[in-house]
């Protein structure tokens, strides 16, 4: 995948940062009670949650905090898992089901938590449409919502028509939709930051420009290695999601990175904007390779939307993203895009989270395939409850299964593109 070297220059939320000042890079050896790789949303959460405990936490960053997949996406905060309820009852049984309802209601409850008592500035706003871009789906979303209500309590979800759909959105090609009150969407990187300003407030060191190049797990002891360092420490979570080229075999046959891509126009008027998303909430749709938008503080439209699957961005992402943001949104034909910017993100084959204890004192959380905003910080705090034999949760999610790709780390990208092509193949018959 393509190299994570910083912040991308094009991106709107490079361009509206709360930045940091820089982190020193690794020089010599040290020595920690717990080493995170990667300072993204999942490393912070957990550099924050062990900090706060007065543990030693130095924290490995190939590049600059946030600027992997937790600086780059869409900022939109779905309920649930990344899988439906649906799926997960089959696949773990009602009861199991429901815990894992609960779970991402508490990495709800947690982002929020987070976002209120570090006073992070990070355009926080309530409201996700998801909507159904085929006539039938639309059947299928009222009967969620009931099923949401009256299965698993939760009231914050309601259908959506096609006449209201209409007066929501100034879009084509939809027939309905499923509205979360309690969904939401923020500024992924200034999130990210905020998630950065407490840990380090809290004791946690962060070294940027650090790969980490390799690991030993020995004798109840880590050693991770840069090119100009290591880090010796009782504990080792490595949180590098789709980053993690190279480090770990086993998590890299089940954890495969994917590029995705967004865009933001100019600003808006107060009554354009509103004429595009009536009510500032977070939309995307129902198609297998999704589109996603929503309007950002400065009511530009942020659009995503696009995959590719090998080395390396479209030239011109900027035409790449606008292809299918007209097709949504004809009426913007002749607006400027400002900005345009992509990320790799980790995905499975079953879309659930990877979690793993791959060796005693070896932990590890990535592939939220798209659900990392609200999943991966509360998964961090799993990580650091870990540490602390406090293994209830960690267990549930260890116990959900996500085998390799056919072919492991090899062949899964030629088995990826077969498969990604069918379904979007799928998603305009």
């Amino acid at each position: 995948m393509v190299e994570n070297t910083g912040h991308p220059a094009e991106s709107y939320y490079t361009a509206t940062a709360r930045a940091l000042p820089a982190q020193p890079v690794l020089e010599g050896g040290h020595r920690a009670d717990v080493c995170i790789v990667g300072a993204g949303y999942t490393g912070l959460g957990a550099a924050l949650a062990l900090a706060r405990r007065g543990l030693s936490v130095a924290v490995l960053e190939a590049a600059e905090i946030g600027s992997g997949a937790s600086g780059r996406n869409g900022g939109q905060i779905h309920s649930g898992q990344r899988r439906d309820q649906d799926y997960l009852e089959h696949a773990v049984g009602l009861d199991g089901a429901k815990a894992l309802w609960r779970m991402a209601e508490d990495a709800k409850a947690h982002l929020k938590r987070l976002i209120a008592e570090e006073t992070i500035a990070c355009d926080y706003k309530r409201g996700m449409l998801v909507a159904d871009h085929k006539p039938h789906f639309v059947a299928l979303s009222r009967a969620y919502a009931e099923k949401l209500r009256t299965v698993y309590g939760y009231d914050q979800a309601e259908a959506v028509g096609r006449e209201e759909l209409q007066a929501m959105l100034g879009a084509t090609g939809y027939y309905g939709g499923f509205l979360d009150h309690d969904g939401g969407h923020l500024h992924p990187l200034n999130f990210a930051l905020g998630m950065a300003r407490a840990a380090l407030a809290s004791g946690a060191r962060v070294f940027e420009r650090s790969r980490a190049l390799s690991y030993t797990a020995e004798g109840g002891k880590a050693t991770v290695r840069t090119a100009r360092g290591s880090i010796a420490a009782d504990w080792l979570i490595l949180a590098g999601d789709g980053y993690l080229s190279g480090l770990d075999a086993y998590t890299e046959a089940r954890v495969m990175p994917i590029n995705n891509f967004i865009l933001a126009t100019e600003p808006f008027s107060p009554e354009e904007a509103k004429a595009l998303i009536r009510d500032d909430v977070a939309v995307a749709d129902s198609r297998f390779v999704v589109n996603y938008y929503r309007l950002s503080a400065d009511r530009r439209l942020l659009f995503g939307g696009g995959e590719n699957y090998r080395n390396g961005f479209p030239s011109d992402m900027k035409g790449f993203v606008r292809k299918r943001m007209l097709k949504v949104f004809p009426q913007l034909a002749g607006r400027r895009i400002d900005y345009a910017w992509g990320g790799t993100l980790g995905i499975t084959t079953t879309r659930l989270p990877f979690v793993r204890r791959l060796a005693p004192n070896v932990l590890t959380a990535s592939g939220y395939s798209g659900q990392g905003v609200m999943l991966a910080p509360y998964f961090g705090k799993v990580l650091a409850d870990a540490t602390a034999s406090v293994l209830g949760e960690f267990d549930r999610l260890a116990a959900l299964s996500t085998p390799a790709f056919p072919g492991g780390r090899l062949l899964r990208w030629p088995t990826l593109v077969a498969a990604m092509s069918y379904f979007a193949l799928r998603d305009r018959i």
